[in-house]
């Protein structure tokens, strides 16, 4: 179970973390992946990060403004947003993989085990 927090109404440039907990004794062997989706969009890929929290992949549109950690200790995983922008205004996901291949399968929300349950964040101008 993943149970998330933080989120809310946000101006443009500044910063927000979301977090991740979760439940269970796997959590450190699972690959973790964030998504958001926008109002009248699809679900889209924003990071992910392997179960050691040392390698971690963006697309391109978020690279250099997100960031995803972890800490296996505390079950957690997060989200830092820098810069934010109107057109960052989504409800995000938190999602947990048991079987990730390789970094072409973290952007698949198919392969994903677990979702949170979405936190909503606004951005505004």
């Amino acid at each position: 179970q993943l149970v998330q927090s933080g989120g809310g109404l946000v101006q443009a440039g500044g910063s927000l973390t979301l977090s991740c907990a979760a439940s269970g004794q796997s959590f450190s062997t699972y690959a973790m992946g964030w998504f958001r989706q926008a109002p009248g969009k699809e679900r889209s890929f924003i990071g992910g990060l392997d179960w050691s929290g040392r390698s971690a992949y963006y697309p391109d549109s978020v690279k250099g403004r997100f960031t995803i950690s972890r800490d296996n200790a505390k079950k957690e995983v997060y989200l830092k947003i820098d810069s934010l922008k109107p057109d960052d205004t989504a409800v995000y996901f938190c999602a947990t993989a048991s079987h990730l291949s390789g970094s072409g399968d973290y952007p698949d929300p198919k392969l994903y085990d677990g979702w949170g349950q979405g936190t909503q964040v606004t951005v505004s101008s």
